[in-house]
């Protein structure tokens, strides 16, 4: 039974039908209701601007405090030409029936304009407690969230939350007639009246003064103007809520939600297990205040309870601080479902209050078999939601496997390694620079981390209990190391690759120039010697390796190969960054002439990071990395040497729209690729999406059509953070991390919620992983 409000209303209304909307602005986010139980009403009003020409749908999304889909609605384009200007009223309603108090949210996208530049909106609400979140889709640039006001001829508040430090308030675009502006504090007294010149006005406040007396307020006589303030909609790290853009037009609407933002999460949990079982689930308290909380826990039954107990009903955290908590729960029979709130409430906050749903079901969680690919990702419903996913080991980062086949990953500020039947942690003293885990032929152990404030590599012979550090000579730069991609197993430590940045150019973004070079570690008695860095290339674009995370280096035997792609003259015209690739004599320390295997377009763009390989008889693969553009394939024409030629680079598939190079080569030759892919198309049929998919090559024959893994909940920007993987016996392990443009989405969720898929058999089916 769901425990949270039932839809209502969700259907697209004409002007007649709905209440004027008080107030428009610009921009994506959305609104955070304290609802108390009753009908919660929202009414939407979108006007398309028509700047571009663009098909701008709006989509609104109502969910509960655990994230239960309780509405949803699509505003149209009003299909009005590009430069006609601002177009009619289009308006749409969603309700839907409170039944337990807390933090209810309603979400806003637009297809074709993450920035919210192509509409304007707006909403009315018959609860009285909100708070609005402006929230775009990222830049490639600073965070910033102007709040954005559209209803010319009226007056407006923005009410918001002064930062403790100074801050400057900039206003701009102000309509003619604007004399002045007044900042008020939260009883009224006037901060500062700010006089407006040319359509700006802008003033920088003291530190400290009128902080008792929130939320303050900026009055403007018309609200038509862009507003930007220092810890609201453009922020220092020390800010106490960096990234989150709320304010209200209304200062009665204000409620403690920045304080206690992720207060209680995950909002939802499902689990699965034998009938009568018993077992503990861990949900996570916390808070933004900036001074110790106290924070009320209890257990909520829709009918009849059943057994499941909190570990306890009252904790304390920390400022800024996370605590986790214990739900105790046995498994009901066969058929049956048994679910709870878990509700936590501030004692120093009493009237803020919200809760978590936990469901239990008898059985075998659907995870646990084959999937149905592909994942089709929901808003607001991702792996547990839909599969009751709930992986008994860590998910941070990738998994690596070292001689035994025993998985180990980084883990916080240091390694997790399953021994037995149990995952072990150990914390490393100075934490690690990669996420990637390499393995020699003696089975020790090798990072990157630090050594102090250094970079250094480190050793470990008994699965990183016990770990030396060996420090990196020289910059601290970017750093890759060689792990295992199918068939290379170094001899002794495993060479690795430094960039370090020495320019970025101010006219292309994507371009940089990067020193690369090789080290090739050995083994002197117990210790091991770095050695001196080798020069690969001063011009190289650099490392890409968030998504992805290529293969920069490979060895076999006293051979290292080394890939990249290098920065070019932007008035020279070439089909895209440069890929090379070198070999090195590990013995005698010298490096063969770099060969060209490709280009990857377009050029001077760093995520056009290569990807190598080598299959069992040492014969060298390259996907050459692109953005937004098939992947280039070469091989070497001899065994483990770049020297002695390489293949034309052919495309891996016709017209398809591929970034971040993962890539791994079977114990049958097979080489695997994993990358994100543009479509268009359903599920958004206004608008393109990103998928997360999968090809192969068999040996000899043509790279395979893709196959779509992952489809993403929203239209437009999006990533996965994926890492491609593969264990001694060959099977496939998938790491990703669905990542959103739109920061009030992504940021919705305290934490990460990494998943990892896995394929036994090269990529015919796939299931969530159970290690």
């Amino acid at each position: 039974m769901r425990l949270a409000a039932v839809v209502l209303s969700s259907a697209l209304m004409s002007g007649a039908d709905a209440r004027d909307v008080p107030l428009l602005f610009g921009g994506c986010g959305g609104v955070y209701f304290l609802a108390e139980p009753g009908e919660l009403v929202v009414d939407i009003e979108k006007r398309d601007r028509n700047l571009r020409g663009t098909y701008a749908e709006l989509r609104a999304i109502l969910v509960g405090p655990d994230r239960s889909i309780l509405g949803e609605v699509a505003i149209p384009d009003d299909g009005r030409p590009r430069g006609s200007g601002l177009g009619p009223a289009q308006r749409a309603r969603l309700s839907a029936r409170v039944e337990h108090k807390g933090v209810f949210a309603l979400h806003i996208t637009v297809s074709h304009d993450r920035y919210g530049e192509e509409i304007v909106w707006g909403f009315r609400t018959n609860c009285p407690k909100y708070l609005i979140e402006t929230s775009r889709g990222h830049k490639d640039e600073r965070h910033q969230e102007p709040i954005v006001l559209a209803s010319p001829g009226r007056p407006a508040d923005v009410c918001f939350a002064p930062r403790p430090a100074a801050l400057t308030i900039d206003v701009s675009g102000l309509a003619k007639g604007n004399p002045s502006l007044d900042v008020l504090d939260g009883n009224g007294a006037r901060i500062r009246t700010l006089e407006v010149k040319e359509g700006r006005a802008s003033a920088t406040l003291p530190a400290g003064v009128h902080r008792d007396a929130a939320p303050w307020r900026i009055h403007l006589p018309d609200a038509q103007a862009t507003v930007e303030i220092d810890g609201v909609t453009r922020w220092e790290p020390d800010d106490p809520y960096p990234d989150i853009c709320c304010w209200t037009p209304d200062p009665a609407s204000w409620f403690p939600f920045l304080e206690y933002r992720w207060l209680l999460t995950p909002y939802s949990k499902k689990i699965y297990g034998p009938p009568g079982s018993e077992g503990e689930i861990r949900f996570l308290v916390h808070s933004n205040a900036d001074q110790e909380q106290a924070v009320r826990l209890a257990l909520e039954f829709a009918g009849e309870p059943w057994p499941a107990r909190l570990s306890g009903e009252r904790v304390s955290v920390g400022a800024g601080k996370t605590v986790p908590i214990a739900v105790r729960y046995t498994v009901p029979p066969a058929g049956a479902t048994r679910s709870c709130r878990i509700r936590a409430t501030p004692e120093s906050a009493p009237g803020f209050s919200t809760y978590s749903t936990l469901a239990c079901l008898a059985g075998e969680a659907p995870a646990a078999s084959p999937l149905d690919m592909p994942i089709v990702l929901q808003a607001y419903r991702h792996e547990n939601e839909l599969f009751g996913y709930l992986p008994a080991y860590p998910v941070e980062s990738q998994p690596y496997f070292d001689l035994r086949n025993r998985p180990v990953a980084c883990a916080g500020d240091g390694i997790a390694m399953r021994l037995d039947a149990h995952w072990e942690e150990k914390d490393l003293a100075s934490g690690t620079l990669t996420s990637k885990i390499a393995f020699d032929r003696d089975g020790d152990m090798y990072l990157i981390g630090r050594s102090g404030s250094a970079p250094a590599l480190l050793h470990s012979r008994d699965g990183g209990r016990t770990s030396a550090s060996y420090p990196i000579p020289g910059p601290m730069g970017t750093f890759d190391i060689e792990q295992f991609s199918g068939h290379n197993v170094p001899d002794g430590p495993p060479p690795f690759v430094r960039f370090v940045q020495t320019a970025r150019d101010p006219k292309l973004i994507w371009r940089r120039l990067n020193d690369l070079h090789l080290f090739v570690p050995r083994k002197a008695g117990d210790r091991i010697e770095i050695g001196e860095p080798i020069l690969i290339s001063k011009l190289c674009i650099g490392l890409s390796a968030h998504s992805g995370i290529p293969s920069s280096v490979v060895s076999r035997g006293t051979k290292v190969h080394v890939a990249w792609g290098e920065a070019t003259d932007p008035a020279e015209k070439v089909p895209g960054v440069p890929t090379f690739v070198a070999t090195c004599d590990r013995e005698a320390g010298k490096l063969g002439q770099p060969a060209l295997v490709g280009h990857g377009p377009p050029p001077n763009d760093i995520h056009n990071s290569p990807s190598i390989t080598m299959d069992s008889q040492g014969y060298l693969h390259v996907l050459v990395g692109t953005h937004g553009r098939p992947f280039p394939y070469a091989r070497s024409l001899q065994s483990n040497d770049a020297g002695s030629g390489w293949t034309e680079p052919a495309p891996a598939g016709e017209g398809l729209n591929q970034t971040y190079v993962g890539f791994v080569c079977g114990k049958d030759d097979t080489l695997h690729t994993a990358f994100r892919l543009w479509r268009s198309g359903e599920p958004f049929p206004h608008s393109t999406h990103a998928t997360l998919a999968y090809m192969r090559k068999r040996p000899g024959q043509p790279w395979g059509a893709p196959r779509v893994l992952i489809v993403s909940p929203f239209s437009e920007y999006s990533v996965f953070y994926h890492r491609l993987t593969i264990d001694r016996e060959g099977r496939l392990f998938l790491s990703y991390d669905y990542w959103s443009t739109y920061w009030f989405y992504r940021i919705d969720h305290h934490g990460r919620r990494r998943a990892l898929l896995t394929s036994p058999d090269g990529g015919e089916t796939w299931r969530l992983a159970g290690m």
